[in-house]
């Protein structure tokens, strides 16, 4: 980098700054996992210097955690975003698995730092996927209790939305995760294909009906 380079640099301002070095770090986390990551190439892809990194976000461990909050805040932000409370319950979880899904899709490092660097590392990085997922399960748990309650269902009904709500995150997540390995599907397809499976049995459910074994 030139010394002209350099000045430029150090004039960002420090948001700007920061920005600059996660998106970096984000990039290198994804591709070269956690252990594999070195700050001296996440220095070179930000274009500042190793000991900029140090004064503006801290060491390796304080890097990556920063960048699991921020991708984390960033995902769910999405979420919440994309969904309009006036439309009927079945397009507002459309329209959340399809920001879900878009947001995954444009910004699949932050993805898989979240879902395979964050967890496989532990502590506290895989407990700000934790509270990510908690924030997530509320969302869709109001949402199905706002469609539990307009149908008029009663309390033992309403009680299992949680659980129903933990049980579509979880399948976003695992759905997402395969679509990591599979980038030549388009996001509406896969969002299409979660919301039949999820949507057609809540459908039933919102209604009052349910299925038992026979016998």
């Amino acid at each position: 980098m030139s010394v002209d380079e350099r000045r430029r640099v150090k004039r960002l301002p420090r948001e700007v700054r920061e920005r600059q070095i996660l998106d970096a770090a984000v990039q290198v986390f994804s591709e070269r996992g956690y252990h594999n990551a070195s700050m001296d190439e996440i220095s070179d892809v930000a274009g500042v210097s190793k000991p900029m990194i140090y004064a503006y976000l801290g060491s390796k461990e304080d890097l990556f955690a920063a960048c699991v909050q921020r991708e984390s805040a960033n995902l769910l932000e999405a979420v919440a975003g994309g969904v309009d409370v006036d439309l009927a319950p079945d397009m507002q979880l459309w329209d959340g698995l399809r920001a879900f899904f878009d947001y995954v899709g444009e910004q699949r490092a932050g993805w898989r730092v979240l879902h395979r660097q964050a967890i496989s590392q532990g502590g506290p990085y895989s407990d700000e996927l934790v509270a990510m997922r908690r924030r997530a399960i509320g969302l869709v748990d109001t949402l199905l209790v706002r469609t539990a309650t307009k149908q008029g269902l009663d309390e033992h009904a309403t009680s299992a939305t949680e659980a129903l709500a933990a049980a579509v995150v979880g399948a976003a997540e695992s759905l997402a995760d395969w679509w990591l390995d599979h980038p030549e599907v388009p996001s509406r397809i896969v969002a299409a294909r979660l919301m039949n499976l999820a949507w057609m049995g809540f459908g039933d459910l919102v209604e009052g009906n349910t299925w038992s074994p026979r016998g």
